[in-house]
């Protein structure tokens, strides 16, 4: 911020300088906007994040439902969801805690394009890496479904 400052008032006393020493006949000079120093506070560039095309089709993923809203059969109706999807269901069981506000899709390491691809068909904008859960406890699954309200 103080280099911004010390810029500026570098091009403004260079501008009086030319124009109180300059000749009448002179060509007028241009002076460019001084750039503005990057704090910060300001925020970086927007970055393109690379998402992994899923490797698998949708026939060959298995997926792991899992009730976290507490409502009786809100896993078993969205595993049909899934399945009419062409997904295979490995298992429909609870969650570890009922309090889920919203449902949510997770993946297996390596299995990122999948995981987005299946939150994309059910309309979930919540997706994440594996969270809470062990790759052992998927029962060869690659997602995991968790309901919320």
């Amino acid at each position: 911020m103080v280099a911004a400052v010390e810029l500026v008032l570098l091009v403004v006393t260079g501008s009086a300088l030319l124009l109180r020493h300059g000749s009448s006949t002179a060509t007028p000079v241009k002076t460019k906007r001084a750039p503005v120093a990057r704090t910060h506070a300001t925020a970086a560039p927007h970055r393109v994040r690379s998402v992994a095309a899923p490797r698998l089709t949708r026939g060959k993923v298995s997926v792991v439902v899992l009730n976290g809203n507490g409502r009786q059969g809100a896993a078993a109706s969205a595993a049909a969801r899934v399945r009419r999807h062409g997904y295979r269901i490995r298992l429909v069981g609870n969650a570890g805690r009922m309090t889920y506000g919203h449902s949510l899709v997770m993946y297996r390491p390596g299995y990122e394009g999948e995981g987005r691809r299946l939150a994309r068909d059910l309309g979930i904008r919540t997706v994440t890496l594996l969270d809470g859960m062990r790759t052992r406890d998927l029962h060869g699954a690659q997602a995991v479904l968790v309901i919320g309200s």
